[in-house]
């Protein structure tokens, strides 16, 4: 019995197979280019790339979503290949030892146990300085399925909200945004460590908070701290939520501003980093913690723990925040992933850091 002739693949089938090859190296996100695009990439004709996409439409790798509209990789064919997860990280890079950090590295181990593929985005955003047109050009060139977000501008999380490209804020200010959101809610700690300073005879606290946090307008809980002054009867203003350079000198050159000539009796630091420096800065000026001024960190950081006696600060679980995630991306790979915030509970915790006025 001779052989059967071997059958030449058509260009039709041929740039099919090699439209599957991309989409399983994870070339493209939710949708491919346009028609024309294809075409003028591969050095095919359009009717082609047509019959092309009729054919992974056929077998179910491709989903249609109508004339003049782009198609979408089906959620079983995104299930089946590796998920390419970008992390785009606000400052510190993920070798640093600090709590995010530390909370980023579990999030990649857990996300690559699972068969995903993480990597963190060459640059900051502080080191593109919150150029939202310089981190989308980051991230057009960082190709993802999906993206974490730490921390993110108001103007980026804007620009993510807008995109078809999932994406999921670790922390950052999404309130009004359909977007995904996770973090502790520490709307609540705050208030309580504003009333316990108050309580404790403080009017002139500081808080100390990210650009981020602070512009166009105030976040949540930079409001609430300021509403909470203003409801004791005291006159708020940029001295109790100042400007400040996100450098090291430009941060030193805030603490000098401070305490030249009405210095702050409390402050309430947003990162371990700036408590470290503070701390730093207040022992070269023999400035006393908390007999002259009472120190509170917002960040819980484990370093913080080697302090004695205990430094005043917010606490909260990330365990839950990092299983979050791990369940968004799952559900991302589906289709089926969601666009709202959940937050977990975060405390006030009094440590030996803070005082009362003129102790």
């Amino acid at each position: 019995m001779g052989m059967q002739p071997m059958r030449r693949l058509s260009l039709a089938e041929l740039s099919a197979e090699h439209l599957r090859e991309r989409l399983q190296a994870g070339r493209w996100h939710a949708a491919l280019p346009g028609v024309a695009r294809l075409a003028a990439e591969m050095d095919v004709s359009r009717d082609t790339i047509r019959a092309a996409l009729r054919l992974l439409e056929a077998d179910g790798v491709l989903d249609a979503r109508g004339l003049g509209r782009s198609r979408t990789v089906s959620a079983h064919e995104a299930a089946r290949r590796p998920l390419r997860v970008g992390i785009l990280q606000h400052d510190a890079l993920p070798d640093s030892q600090n709590k995010t950090s530390q909370v980023l590295l579990q999030i990649q181990r857990h996300l690559g146990e699972a068969s995903n593929e993480v990597f963190f985005a060459a640059k900051t955003q502080v080191q593109l300085r919150h150029d939202v047109k310089r981190i989308t050009r980051l991230i057009g060139a960082s190709p993802a399925d999906a993206w974490i977000v730490v921390a993110g501008s108001r103007g980026l999380l804007e620009w993510f909200a807008a995109q078809a490209l999932p994406c999921l804020a670790l922390y950052g200010r999404t309130d009004g945004l359909v977007l995904a959101r996770t973090g502790p809610d520490k709307v609540p700690a705050y208030l309580a460590a504003t009333r316990h300073l108050l309580a404790l005879g403080h009017r002139r606290i500081v808080l100390i908070a990210r650009q981020a946090r602070r512009k166009p307008t105030p976040g949540n809980v930079e409001r609430a701290f300021l509403e909470e002054l203003t409801a004791h009867g005291i006159i708020t203003g940029d001295y109790h939520l100042p400007d400040w350079e996100e450098t090291p000198a430009g941060y030193s050159n805030l603490l000098e501003r401070l305490f030249e000539r009405t210095p702050p009796t409390a402050m309430i630091l947003d990162e371990s980093a700036q408590f470290i420096a503070t701390m730093e800065f207040l022992a070269r000026r023999r400035i006393h913690v908390p007999e002259q001024v009472s120190l509170v960190s917002t960040d819980d950081d484990a370093a913080l723990a080697w302090c004695h006696p205990g430094v005043a600060l917010i606490k909260w679980d990330t365990a839950p925040i990092v299983r979050h995630i791990v369940r968004w991306v799952a559900a991302v790979r589906k289709g089926t992933a969601h666009r709202k915030t959940v937050n977990y509970p975060s405390v006030f915790v009094p440590g030996g850091s803070i005082g009362p006025v003129g102790r």
